[in-house]
């Protein structure tokens, strides 16, 4: 029997789903019909509960009547307008809007439709940066064990997931990778930031000496890494990382897909930690995810050497046929505005004690062996069922989602992330059925 006559469920196989073990989910799919509030609504009419906010970026959870309202109202203006060499107002008031938001000289956007192609976007314009300057020989890029940049070419080069990496072959030449920020043996269990582990980021003076710092681009990372786990930074990790990069005179570029717009209570993970990078990837909370949409924040400085080395003509070969999509743009309004009205951000920093108190207390059951939090992000990591990684893990997924809860998977951790403007009650829900699925599966 081959493979072709095992699978099932035909009319699933046209489509070849992203990041999914597609055999195994069109012989058991999980199919969302609905979606309104904190919830999901399946095929078989259950409501489940949205704890990974779509994927991290549903941060008002979905049908949101503003954002909503705001697309309907878009489409029957203007549906589309070419951002190459043309321009349409919400683009330019989205932008003044999120110059607002970001600290420092962080006041220049440039629109994507993805926290890849944030990514890329960002990894391009530091390269570009460089070269005008004089200093073309700057070249390399440092990423980090672990981490996630989207799934570009330049994504994948500098971030550091084996699976995301081992198909594609050499990737991007001249990338190198600071060690994974994390010790398990000090820093497990920890509430928020984990004490001591600063040091870790020295680690960058040893790759720049190896490589000598003239030839160095620019460092990315995640403030708080997401999807290898949700990984909280060392106190005084972040902190030592921008004084270094800046020392060598080389560019800081955050990645927050994940963390900006809210997911740590503040528009940006740089604005709590105090921290003012180069460059900010965003997408996802953006416009709350209901139209693809991504968007790079980028100092002053770098866009005034783009403006002033450029003596005529283009000043970036660089953009997308959607960037500052009408809709996209319309919903990232709304949203921005519904932030503020609604004290979203607020209410994530009223309650992230009440939601960590929810997460440690789960793992407490002998199978978790770690638990991370910050913000409304956290992950539990689970110990291997019948010494198989992943299986302990993958049943919680599963078993969740039947018992009315949508997280997260990623390997041995399961992520709870839920929409940023729930109640006590809402995590209470949260915590309760997590705690059934555990004792389940066992």
């Amino acid at each position: 029997m081959n493979d072709q006559s095992k699978r099932v469920n035909d009319d699933l196989a046209a489509y070849w789903m992203p990041f999914t073990p597609n055999k195994d989910f069109k012989a058991n799919p999980r199919m969302l019909e609905s979606a309104d509030g904190l919830y999901y609504k399946t095929s078989d009419g259950r409501e489940v509960i949205d704890g990974s906010s779509g994927l991290w970026c549903c941060a008002l959870g979905h049908n949101h009547p503003k954002v909503v309202e705001a697309i309907r109202e878009q489409a029957g203006v203007l549906d589309y307008s070419t951002a190459f060499a043309f321009g349409h107002k919400g683009a330019f008031e989205l932008a003044n809007m999120l110059k607002a938001t970001m600290p420092g000289s962080l006041d220049h956007f440039f629109f994507t439709n993805s926290g890849s192609e944030s990514v890329d976007t960002a990894l391009k314009i530091a390269l570009g940066y460089h070269r005008l300057r004089g200093e073309g020989q700057r070249t390399r890029l440092i990423g980090r064990v672990g981490g996630y940049h989207g799934v570009g070419f330049g994504g994948i080069s500098v971030g550091g997931m084996v699976n995301n990496r081992k198909f594609f072959g050499s990737l991007l030449p001249g990338v190198d990778h600071l060690p994974f920020p994390y010790d398990p043996n000090t820093m497990s269990m920890s509430r928020g930031q984990p004490e001591g582990g600063a040091h870790l980021a020295d680690e960058l003076e040893n790759i720049i000496g190896l490589h000598d710092p003239s030839t160095i681009a620019a460092v990315i990372v995640e403030p708080a890494a997401g999807s290898c786990g949700v990984y909280i930074p060392p106190k005084g990790y972040l902190e030592r990382l921008r004084e270094i990069t800046k020392k060598h005179g080389i560019l800081l570029i955050f990645d927050e897909v994940i963390t900006a717009f809210g997911r740590l209570g503040y528009a940006s993970a740089a604005e709590r930690f105090g921290i003012e990078p180069d460059l900010i990837t965003t997408a996802k909370a953006i416009n709350n995810g209901a139209v693809p949409m991504g968007a790079v924040a980028v100092q002053k400085e770098i866009y005034d050497t783009f403006m002033d080395e450029t003596k005529a003509g283009v000043e970036l070969f660089h953009g997308y046929t959607y960037s500052a999509h009408p809709l996209a743009v319309a919903a990232a309004i709304a949203t921005q505005k519904a932030y503020v009205e609604e004290g979203v951000y607020e209410n994530v920093r009223a309650l992230e004690g009440y939601f960590e108190d929810m997460v440690h207390d789960l793992a407490e059951a002998e199978t978790v062996t770690d638990a991370r939090n910050l913000g409304f992000m956290s992950a539990l990591t689970f110990a291997h069922k019948d010494s198989t990684p992943m299986k302990r893990a993958g049943e919680i997924f599963q078993r969740s989602y039947e018992n009315g809860l949508k997280v997260r998977m990623s390997g041995d951790h399961i992520a709870i992330a839920p929409p940023l403007n729930i109640s006590k009650s809402d995590i209470d829900k949260i915590g309760e059925i997590m705690r059934k699925t555990i004792n389940e599966v066992g």
